[in-house]
This record gives C-alpha cells, sequence and structure tokens, in this order.
C-alpha cells in the first residue's frame, strides 16, 4: 500500500522532534515551519512586550534607534508617523523575544543550514524586528512584490541566509498571508536592476545567486503576478516560517481590515559577523518586506 500524501495542513509543518525531517524539508523546498517549539506563555509574553513597546514607540518615548523611518519610505511615512508598524532592534525591549531567538534549537537548526557558521543580524542596523502588518487604512506596510533576500544586497557577503517568522497571529486569506515558489531557491536568480522596493541595485553586486547554476524557467515579476508553482503558506499562532534567502516570495494583503497580522522576524546570515553598519545601508532600505 502506497504512504497517503500529506494533507495540506501538514505539508511543511514539523514538531521540534522532527529536526531531521525539518531540515531535508527546508533544502528541498526553501522553507518549513516549526510547530509547538513555543509554549503559549511565551508567545503570550512577546505579544505583550512588543505591543508595549509599539505603543511607546508610537507616543514617541523611544529612542529613534526603535523607530520606523529606515524601513519605510515615501507617502507611506506620514501613516508611520501616526501608527508604527515597525518596532526595530527589538531583543533590545523584550526579553522575551530574546530568548526566543536564541533558543537552542533554533540555533541547531542554523547549525545545520549554515555548516556551523552562522550570526544574527540584531544589533546591525534594524536587528529583529518586530511587525504589525494589518491591512487597515492606518497601516503603511500592507504587502509587498515577489523577490528574494538575497537581492536586497547582492554585493554583500552574507550569504546564505536564513530568515525566521515568529507568527504572532495565525495568517489566512482575511489577514494576508506568504506567497512562495517552492524549489526557487535552487535557481541562479538574477539581481534586478531594481528591486521590489524599486530601490537601485548597488555597483559591484553579483549578477545572479542561488544554490546551484541553473537559471530561472521564468523571470521573476516584481509586483503581484501570480507565478508559476506558487504556493500558499498559512502558519498558526506560535509557528515559526523558516525561508531561505534565495528563496522566491511574496506577502499577500489581507482582504479583512478588521484583521491583524503580527510577527517577529529576522535572519541568520553566514560567513565573517559583519559589525560595521555602514556597508549595510542599501541592504537596510532594500530589505524592508
Amino acid at each position: 500500500m502506497s504512504t497517503p500524501l500529506a494533507t495540506p495542513d501538514q505539508f511543511g509543518i514539523f514538531l521540534p522532534d522532527q529536526l531531521d525531517q525539518a531540515e531535508q524539508f527546508f533544502r528541498t523546498f526553501g522553507f518549513v515551519s516549526l510547530r509547538g517549539l513555543f509554549s503559549e506563555a511565551e508567545v503570550l509574553a512577546m505579544e505583550q512586550e512588543c505591543i508595549s513597546a509599539q505603543d511607546q514607540l508610537t507616543a514617541g518615548t523611544l529612542h529613534k534607534r526603535h523607530g520606523t523611518e529606515i524601513l519605510i519610505e515615501g507617502d507611506a511615512g506620514d501613516k508611520a508617523a501616526r501608527f508604527s508598524n515597525y518596532v526595530t532592534c527589538v531583543t533590545d525591549l523584550s526579553g522575551a523575544v530574546t530568548d526566543a531567538v536564541h533558543n537552542q534549537t533554533i540555533l541547531e537548526l542554523m547549525d545545520r543550514w549554515l555548516d556551523n557558521e552562522h550570526w544574527l543580524l540584531e544589533q546591525q542596523r534594524f536587528g529583529v524586528v518586530y511587525q504589525d502588518a494589518r491591512p487597515g487604512k492606518e497601516s503603511s506596510y500592507t504587502r509587498i512584490g515577489w523577490h528574494s533576500d538575497w537581492q536586497s544586497g547582492p554585493h554583500l557577503d552574507i550569504w546564505p541566509s536564513v530568515a525566521f517568522t515568529f507568527h504572532i497571529d495565525a495568517t489566512s486569506p482575511a489577514n494576508g498571508f506568504l506567497r512562495v515558489v517552492p524549489f526557487s531557491h535552487r535557481w541562479n536568480t538574477p539581481a534586478p536592476f531594481v528591486n521590489a522596493n524599486n530601490a537601485l541595485v548597488p555597483e559591484g553586486s553579483a549578477e545572479a545567486a542561488g544554490h546551484s547554476d541553473q537559471p530561472p524557467p521564468f523571470e521573476m515579476p516584481l509586483g503581484f503576478e501570480k507565478v508559476p508553482g506558487e504556493i500558499s503558506l498559512y502558519c498558526d499562532r506560535g509557528d515559526i516560517l523558516f525561508h531561505d534567502a534565495y528563496l522566491w516570495h511574496s506577502a499577500a494583503r489581507g482582504t479583512d481590515d478588521d484583521t491583524k497580522r503580527r510577527h517577529i522576524r529576522g535572519t541568520f546570515h553566514s560567513g565573517t559577523e559583519q559589525l560595521d553598519n555602514d556597508h549595510l545601508d542599501d541592504f537596510v532600505k532594500n530589505a524592508a518586506r
């Protein structure tokens, strides 16, 4: 008898005692979700401490280091002055988040995926970020077009990389979700002239990157078009979503303006840790998502 296929709510979701399976799935598809690592008490502590920091930032009582000006530009800045979608360097403000990003299970996965050489983008530039991506009218961020994280800094020697997202809210069509193209991390994706935020690609950038020399079978759109083979990823409260820096992904806007989509995100990078922020200036502007 053949093994039945996994149902959609099981696809790519593993428990903390299934790290071997999670590692293999990530290497194959470019993403994976870990469920059950954090208790509800731990998730609640992160939620409460991040909301407190967000309220302080909106009220103007936090240092500008934690502000949103480096992640929001243009017309969205007016909204950002009234409502804070981002709290940057949130590990400075939340002990619960600090404990979570340094969880030994997460570090073990980074050892596996980044070959025991990795560093957390924590004190450099925006660090670990609390993001409130609610779709309502007060929000300055609701979605972003197709991109890979590597495209935010193709001139930098900080790749490969793995991004993580701790979900405070479960995701759905109502409040928004991540769209991904499985296997796309294996393609040698070109660096476009501009990235998804319409930021110019810096001089000296690599022409393309990925986990193989195989070029993509089609061009990556920078907008929100349907991409062949894309799937939707939905996560429950407390889930940790990991994705490869070369994976094609975009964020879909929620359909219900009264919902919330809050999460904590950050990245582990490979190679020598970059302690000087100057070389990350373009990376900061390009990486807002």
